[in-house]
This record gives structure tokens, C-alpha cells and sequence, in this order.
């Protein structure tokens, strides 16, 4: 008997964990790096971009602070100019509507807005930051929703009393943060869509004309029933011609929700779809990670690129003095012969009915896509076995019973990609893009220790 260690790395490659099976595969110890980041640490990371110290984001963010302190001196010195030592607010221009207020109060009030919206925008960037490519076609469009929702506070915001205003005003200064995120992130991808004849240059610069249209509009609406009917109507039109555009754009990375539709197609009935076609089945705003079959019916859940030990929780459960995982269900050794010639390990949760893919050190876009078909197929396979009861557990299959259904599946799949990879190239599918990944993931790589 061999004993086997796993090396865990992180979307930056430090290690996070090593693992140890020893035995027979029934237990193994989890192996923490003494190297760990204190939640200090953690909390600064947030903050800080992918692969700090190597970027340059750091030296841009104390540039901006600076910024602020210049303003503010710029900002006294036009109210001492203007008054004598006294402030004015109509010279501050942040609206604070209170003249003894000082310089340093006025620049703070707009400091709160744009800081409020940095950190939304930091921490929508650092947890949903992976998702905002392969989704592009929901956070576009979410991303309209949020900055007419920001417009409609602004309109609403005198209507409140003060304290309650800066607070309308600091949420609504959030939404365009995060509108900004989802449309600066898809914009690359959509536009790289519409760019047919090489003019990417030409559909990214800005027009001018809506300036021209806008300074009518100002002019010819006065009263707050006409601002406000004009603005239902404007962003009315604006959601309904944006979604349709969203609609018809057709993409050709296969992200979960598309590849769902082609490769259920492709299990059901053996025909592989166009990116159009496609297109006009697939959700603007879907579920994140749900396996759905070609009939629309949602089977499980999937998380790709996930921990070992999420993994491994589902096979047992760690022993209370040592801190091991001690595995029931299936040995480890079992698990990984299943898989020793794929780039991934796959296991199904029947008790949360979710599929767990880990990913192997150097798996290409085509593997996460084998693996994604292959929770996809085992879902189907395992849902319809456990139809009609409740399972207790996942021993609701015996645990040979289950080697054999991942090993059954995996065969059909692998059939699937021999016969189908070159035919979805030739359908328009960009298969050397991975989409599938919505968070950051995790690696491992696999040696044998020797025997023990």
C-alpha cells in the first residue's frame, strides 16, 4: 500500500493545504501551512489586486488619496478668496446647504459617496470579480438595471430630509459603482461580439450626439409630472432595447449555462447546436451552478474548481482529536484510480444534490468541460435513481454501486468528447476559452509517497 500526498494551490499557486492518505484511503490528514495569512492579512488582501506586489493598482490608490487632499486645498483656498475666511457653500459645490460648514465637512460629505462606492466596488470585484467575463451577458445587463435604479434615487433624493439624503445619495453612488464593474467587465467580450469587420476601435469610442438630443430634452422639460413621465419613459425604453440587445447577442465560450443546453442536447439527442441557436434558449439571469437538462428541469448543482476537502467532507468527516478526515463512503485511493487518467475528481452529493469537481494541476478548458458534462451526466443518472424517497445520505447507493456509475458515466463521456470535439469547433464553438470557472479556484497535484 502506497501512501499518497496532494499538494492544494491557490489562483495565485501558494499553497493553501497538502493532504496525506495513508492506509488503506480511509484516513487522511489535512496539512495547513505554517506560512498562513492572519485574518489581518486576509482583510488587506481584499483590497489589494491578484498578484500584489507585481501590479502597480497600490501606487494608483495613494495617488487618489492624494487626489482627495489636494481637492480639499483647492477647495479652502477658493472659499477664503471668496468670503474672507468664511465658508460658502455655493463656492464648495457639494450641495451641503449649510454656511458655516468647513471646508474639510463639505469635502467630506462627497468623500463619503465616492468611498462608499470604492469599497462596493472593491468587494463586488473580489467576490464576484471571476464571474463577470464568462456571465457577460447578465452582468450587462444587470448593469443597466442598476444605474437607472441609481438615477431614479437621484431624482427621489430631495424628497427625503437631509440625514436620509445622504444616505439615498451614498447607496446611489454604490449602484453606479457596481455598474460600472459588471459594464467595464462585459463590455470587452460584447464588443469583441459586434466588432465582425475589425471597427472594435470604432464601436468603443463615445458618441456625441446624445448630448446635443439631451440638451432639448433639459429645455423642454419643466415640471416635476412631465421630468417625472419622461423619465419612466426613458428608462423603460433604455431596459427594453438594451435586454433585447443582450438577447441577441450570440456567444461562442461555452460558460455553464450554454454548455448545460448544447452538451444535454448532445446526451439526449446526439445533435450539437449552433451558438444562435443557443442563444435564443439560454437565460439572461440564470442560477449560479445549476444543472439543467435539455427539458429545462433543474437536476443538481455543481461547484468546479473546488477545495479537496469540500470534497472530502462528503465522504466522511474529521476525526475530533486529531483533526483527520476519516472517509466512509468510498477510500480516496478508490476515488482517484476513477479518475487517474482525467484532470479532475468528481464526486456527488446526494444529501445537497451537488456535484464537486477538483481540478488537476495543468487541466486545459476542454477537461473542465469533460468534467462539467460528466456532473451533468451524473446528476441525470443519480436524480433518477433517487426519485420517489428522501436519500439519508451518500451511502444511499452502496459505495460500489457508485464507482461504478462514476466509472459508466465517465466512459460515455469520454465517448462523447472523441466523437464531438471536432464537430462543436466546426458548429462555431470556441472550446480553448474556460468560462466555466465563476470563483477562484483550486489545484492539486498528485505524488505517490512510496510504500509504507
Amino acid at each position: 500500500m502506497c501512501a499518497c500526498e496532494i499538494v492544494e494551490r491557490d489562483e495565485a499557486g501558494m499553497v493553501a493545504k497538502m493532504y496525506v492518505a495513508a492506509g488503506e484511503g480511509r484516513r487522511v490528514d489535512v496539512i495547513v501551512p505554517q506560512r498562513t495569512k492572519s485574518y489581518v492579512q486576509r482583510v488587506v488582501d481584499v483590497f489589494l489586486p491578484a498578484g500584489y506586489p507585481g501590479s502597480d493598482s497600490l501606487q494608483a490608490f495613494s495617488s487618489s488619496i492624494a487626489g482627495m487632499l489636494s481637492s480639499r486645498a483647492v477647495l479652502q483656498a477658493r472659499t477664503l478668496q471668496s468670503n474672507g475666511y468664511r465658508t460658502n457653500a455655493r463656492h464648495i459645490g457639494v450641495g451641503v446647504g449649510d454656511s458655516s460648514a468647513s471646508p474639510t465637512a463639505a469635502l467630506l460629505l462627497s468623500v463619503l459617496q465616492e468611498s462608499m462606492g470604492r469599497i462596493a466596488t472593491i468587494l463586488f470585484a473580489h467576490r464576484l470579480g471571476t464571474a463577470l467575463e464568462p456571465e457577460c451577458k447578465m452582468y450587462r445587463l444587470a448593469a443597466d438595471v442598476l444605474n437607472d435604479t441609481a438615477m431614479m434615487l437621484d431624482c427621489l433624493s430631495p424628497a427625503f430630509p437631509k440625514p436620509l439624503r445622504v444616505l439615498v445619495l451614498s447607496f446611489s453612488s454604490v449602484l453606479r459603482s457596481l455598474c460600472g464593474v459588471c459594464a467595464g467587465s462585459a463590455k470587452a467580450s460584447l464588443s469583441a461580439h459586434f466588432a465582425k469587420k475589425g471597427n472594435l476601435g470604432e464601436l468603443n469610442a463615445p458618441g456625441n450626439g446624445h448630448f446635443i438630443a439631451w440638451d432639448v430634452v433639459v429645455s423642454w422639460v419643466s415640471t416635476p409630472i412631465m421630468t417625472w413621465s419622461v423619465l419612466i419613459a426613458l428608462l423603460s425604453m433604455h431596459l427594453a432595447t438594451n435586454y433585447a440587445a443582450v438577447r441577441a447577442v450570440s456567444m461562442r465560450c461555452l460558460n455553464r449555462q450554454r454548455a448545460n443546453i448544447v452538451f444535454s442536447t448532445i446526451l439526449q439527442h446526439g445533435l450539437v447546436l449552433t451558438p444562435l441557436e443557443v442563444s435564443q434558449r439560454e437565460r439572461i439571469f440564470e442560477r449560479d451552478g445549476v444543472l439543467r437538462w435539455v427539458d429545462d428541469r433543474i437536476l443538481a448543482s455543481c461547484r468546479i474548481g473546488a477545495a479537496l476537502e469540500d470534497l472530502l467532507s462528503r465522504l466522511g468527516q474529521r476525526h475530533k482529536r486529531t483533526g483527520a478526515l476519516e472517509l466512509h463512503t468510498v477510500k480516496l485511493s478508490d476515488l482517484m484510480d476513477v479518475f487517474a487518467s482525467e484532470a479532475y475528481l468528481l464526486w456527488f452529493a446526494d444529501s445537497d444534490c451537488e456535484a464537486i469537481v477538483v481540478l488537476k494541476q495543468g487541466c486545459t478548458p476542454i477537461d473542465q468541460l469533460k468534467a462539467w458534462t460528466h456532473a451533468l451526466l451524473l446528476a441525470q443518472k443519480l436524480t433518477g435513481h433517487l426519485s420517489g424517497h428522501k436519500p439519508k445520505g451518500d451511502d444511499a447507493l452502496r459505495a460500489d454501486d457508485r464507482l461504478a456509475v462514476l466509472t459508466s458515466t465517465l466512459e460515455d463521456v469520454s465517448d462523447i468528447f472523441v466523437k464531438y470535439t471536432t464537430l462543436l469547433g466546426q458548429n462555431g464553438w470556441d472550446l480553448d476559452v474556460a468560462a466555466l470557472e465563476t470563483r477562484a479556484g483550486m489545484r492539486i497535484g498528485i505524488a505517490a509517497l512510496g510504500p509504507i
